[in-house]
C-alpha cells in the first residue's frame, strides 16, 4: 500500500527514540498503525504528546456528547476540509 508522504520532515518509527518511540508504540497499540497526523508531529515529541492528550480528552473525556457524536463531528470537519485524517 502506498503511503502519502508529507512535505514535513518525519521521523521514521524505526529511528524513533525515547518519548517518540513510546508515543509510536502507544499509537500502534491503539490503532494498529501510526497515522500520518502523528508522523508529521514527530520532530517535536512533546508537542505530539500534548496533541495526543488533547485528542484523547476531546474524544473520550466527559461531556454532553456521546463518542459516536464526537466521531461524526470529526468526520464532517475532516470532509469539509478535504482532509484524509
Amino acid at each position: 500500500m502506498l503511503r502519502a508522504m508529507s512535505w514535513i520532515h518525519e521521523i521514521d518509527p524505526a529511528e524513533a527514540e525515547g518519548l517518540l518511540a513510546r508515543l509510536y508504540r502507544a499509537a500502534r497499540g491503539r490503532a494498529g498503525k501510526i497515522f500520518n497526523v502523528l508522523r508529521v508531529q514527530s520532530v517535536e515529541p512533546r508537542v505530539l504528546s500534548a496533541s495526543v492528550q488533547l485528542y484523547q480528552e476531546l474524544m473520550h473525556g466527559p461531556g454532553p456528547l456521546r463518542r459516536d457524536q464526537r466521531e461524526m463531528i470529526a468526520v464532517a470537519v475532516s470532509r469539509a476540509n478535504e482532509c484524509g485524517y
